[in-house]
C-alpha cells in the first residue's frame, strides 16, 4: 500500500504502439496528493491512451503506472475501485433521473440500499442538483449534466479522479459552472488529472502542467513556470501598413528571434529573452529605420504561447 507522502498517480517509462504508430514514447508522470495536474498536448500527442492506460482500458506496452499505490496492470480491480473518471462524452444515463443514476452507481459498487441513497442525496446537494434530482438526466443542460458526470465520478469517494477533455462542446455558460465543479472536487482534497484542449482551463484550475507531444513530455512546471520560460514578448504596432517589413527585420534584430506578422492589426511580435534590453534596441532599430511606432511595449507571454511553441519545437525536432 501507499504511503501519504507516495504519489497519488505515477507512471514510469510508458511506452505504446499501435500498429506502427508510438502513441507513447517512455512517458514519466507523477501526481501528488491533492494536486491537480493538467495534462496539455494536440491532437495525437498521446493524451487519450495515456488516460486509458491508468484507467485500466489499455495495457501498455512496457512501464508501469501506479495509482493510490496499486499497480493499475497487475491490479486493475482495486485501481477501479480507487479511480473516478469523467470523460468528454457524458456517461449518464438520459432516461433515469439524477437520484437513479448515482443510485444505480453506488448499488453496482457493493453498497446497501440506504448507503447508496445516502451517497446520491449527499452528492446531488454537493453539486446543486438537488432540485433536479427527479427529472430525468436528458433534460438537464449541458452544465447539469456535467456535474452529474462528475458527481458519478465521486461516487465511492475515489482518492483520484481523471477528467478526459470535461468541457468538450460545453457552451460558455456551463464551462464556468463546470469549473467551479472541478474547484470542489478540489476543496474535498481530491487528486485531480485534467486533460483540456482549452488552455485557460489548465490556466485557471491545474497546480502543475504538463505538455506532451507525440508521444513524449516537453515541459512540466507550473503555469507560471512555463511562462517565465518562454520569456518575454515584444510587441510593436506601426502606423502605416508599408512599415511592416521594416518594422518585423528591427524586432527580430533586437531579439534574435523569427518575428510574426499580423498584417491586419499592423502589429509585431518577436519572443524577447531578455526583455527590456530588446525592447531598448527594438526602439533604436525602429528609429533608425525610420518607422513611425504607434504603440510598442513588453507582454508576458501566455499559456497558448507556451503550448504552441513546445508543440512546434517538439514537431519539427522530430521531423
Amino acid at each position: 500500500m501507499h504511503t501519504q507522502t507516495a504519489p497519488a498517480v505515477a507512471a514510469q517509462g510508458l511506452r505504446k504502439k499501435f500498429q506502427e504508430s508510438h502513441a507513447l514514447c517512455g512517458v514519466d508522470l507523477q501526481v501528488s496528493p491533492g494536486e491537480v495536474l493538467g495534462l496539455l498536448g494536440p491532437n495525437g500527442a498521446g493524451k487519450t491512451t495515456l488516460v486509458k492506460i491508468l484507467t485500466t482500458l489499455l495495457k501498455p506496452d512496457s512501464g508501469q503506472v501506479f495509482a493510490n499505490g496499486w499497480n493499475v496492470t497487475a491490479e486493475p480491480e482495486k485501481v477501479r475501485f480507487t479511480i473516478g473518471v469523467a470523460g468528454q462524452y457524458s456517461t449518464v444515463d438520459g432516461t433515469l433521473t439524477g437520484f437513479e443514476n448515482l443510485y444505480l452507481i453506488a448499488k453496482l459498487r457493493g453498497v446497501g440500499r440506504r448507503t447508496a441513497r445516502r451517497t446520491a442525496d449527499d452528492l446531488l446537494s454537493r453539486f446543486r442538483l438537488s432540485a433536479v434530482a427527479g427529472r430525468p438526466a436528458s433534460t438537464y443542460s449541458g452544465g447539469m449534466r456535467r456535474r452529474l458526470d462528475l458527481a458519478a465520478a465521486l461516487v465511492g469517494s475515489p482518492p483520484v479522479v481523471v477528467l478526459d477533455e470535461p468541457t468538450t462542446g460545453l457552451d460558455l455558460e456551463s464551462r464556468l459552472d463546470t469549473w467551479d465543479a472541478v474547484g470542489e472536487l478540489v476543496a474535498g482534497g481530491t487528486t485531480v488529472l485534467l486533460t483540456t484542449q482549452y488552455l485557460e482551463e489548465a490556466d485557471r484550475l491545474a497546480d502543475r502542467i504538463t505538455v506532451i507531444d507525440r508521444g513524449r513530455v516537453v515541459a512540466e512546471g507550473t503555469s507560471d513556470e512555463l511562462k517565465a520560460a518562454a520569456g518575454n514578448r515584444l510587441v510593436a504596432c506601426v502606423a502605416e501598413d508599408h512599415q511592416l517589413d521594416a518594422a518585423a527585420r528591427a524586432a527580430a534584430q533586437a531579439t534574435g528571434t523569427a518575428p510574426t506578422v499580423d498584417r491586419r492589426t499592423r502589429r509585431v511580435e518577436a519572443v524577447a529573452a531578455d526583455g527590456p534590453a530588446a525592447l531598448g534596441r527594438a526602439l533604436t532599430a525602429l528609429q533608425d529605420a525610420g518607422v513611425e511606432v504607434l504603440e510598442i511595449g513588453l507582454s508576458r507571454s501566455t499559456l497558448n504561447d507556451v503550448f504552441l511553441g513546445l508543440t512546434s519545437r517538439a514537431r519539427q525536432t522530430a521531423a
